[in-house]
């Protein structure tokens, strides 16, 4: 069977690409399309697919982001027609991929142009200039976002938080929700015990309100640790008391020795799914997370975590306090990660996309 994988953009190995990376097990032989390939940076189990990227690969790639308004029509500019089979990884446009037989894996629908248009493009978040473009573009991208759907023969959701989503935006009902896969194998709990620090492993993007934590343990002067880059690290930096540590991108390798030895994981924005906490579970870590989106589908309350309710710093430090009191069993809560593990996503979705071939036959 000839087919073709469509991923909105491979500039570095996060959570969707390890998505792609387990659609490329399955189907070695298959072809890969995105807007946008930074070579060397999505893996080798990527990387050595034959990746073509759109005609935006050829614009100053560090820009990308600032082509929203062309991705629809870079992302339709392939020519897939000769594939059996495409399989599309979205959290942005590559569900608007033409094809004979079209399956789409959501992470969400385009948070930018619906429920967070103003975590991107709000009052100190973006220039006027920016801003009042984004308003412009925003009701046809909107537009675009739904009518793509039309080309989907199928839709499975990351999570039931992103079906209720697809329900909301594209008045669509999925066909299945696969979690994403978590290489839970990699994280152990410590057996030292944790250290003082709480720990973020996040993209520093304004969705993520990330600048939440940093206030919050900035009061209270305790340790605060994040690992990841992205455009809000100068803001945050700025903004942050001495105890908050700015690891940059942390090694492959060593990143579940920095779980392990958190003495929590703190999740402070809406999660379509969320694998970061996962993985902080499998290292035996709680997680303080926002109690909404995907963290209620990943943590147990008062078992492997606790919720704080409003995305606002004083509900953020009673949650600190809360925590700090749960009495946990990291044995207990790795085996809850191990739910989410990788080995069951290649079965689960290979099955849900036959069923989906066989349906449309």
């Amino acid at each position: 069977m000839n087919v073709a994988l469509v991923h909105d953009w491979l500039t570095g190995l996060r959570g969707g690409e390890r998505v792609l990376e387990q659609l490329c097990l399955l189907y070695p032989d298959a072809d890969i399309f995105t807007l946008v390939h930074a070579p060397g940076s999505a893996g080798p189990i990527i990387e050595r697919h034959r990746i073509t990227p759109s005609f935006l690969d050829r614009l100053p790639r560090k820009y990308y982001r600032n082509y929203l308004p062309l991705f629809p029509l870079a992302i339709e500019s392939f020519d897939l027609a000769a594939y059996d089979l495409v399989i599309s990884t979205s959290h942005a446009v590559a569900k608007g991929a033409k094809g004979p037989l079209h399956v789409s894996y959501i992470h969400t629908p385009m948070r930018y142009v619906w429920d967070q248009f103003d975590a991107y493009f709000g009052p100190g978040r973006a220039g006027f200039l920016t801003r009042t473009a984004a308003r412009a573009v925003a009701p046809w991208l909107r537009n675009w976002d739904v009518r793509s759907t039309e080309r989907v023969h199928g839709l499975i959701a990351n999570s039931r938080f992103v079906a209720d989503r697809i329900r909301r935006c594209w008045s669509r009902e999925v066909d299945a929700v696969v979690h994403p896969p978590v290489d839970t194998a990699r994280f152990a709990p410590s057996a030292e015990g944790p250290d003082a620090y709480a720990l973020i492993v996040s993209a520093l993007v304004p969705y993520k309100r990330v600048e939440l934590a940093v206030s919050a343990f900035s009061r209270l002067k305790r340790p605060l640790w994040i690992a990841g880059d992205g455009p809000e690290l100068g803001k945050l930096q700025a903004m942050a008391g001495p105890t908050v540590r700015f690891l940059g991108p942390v090694g492959h390798d060593e990143l579940p020795g920095v779980y392990a030895r958190a003495k929590f994981f703190v999740l402070p924005g809406e999660e379509d799914f969320g694998i970061a906490p996962v993985e902080a579970q499998a290292a035996g870590r709680p997680v303080l997370a926002l109690g909404r989106g995907g963290a209620l589908e990943t943590v147990i309350e008062n078992e492997t975590g606790v919720f704080f309710p409003e995305p606002t710093v004083a509900s953020l430090l009673d949650g600190i306090a809360a925590i700090d009191k749960l009495q946990t069993d990291p044995t207990r809560i790795r085996a809850h990660a191990e739910r989410f593990d990788a080995r069951r996503f290649g079965p689960e979705i290979q099955r849900e996309i036959e069923r989906i071939r066989l349906r449309k036959r």
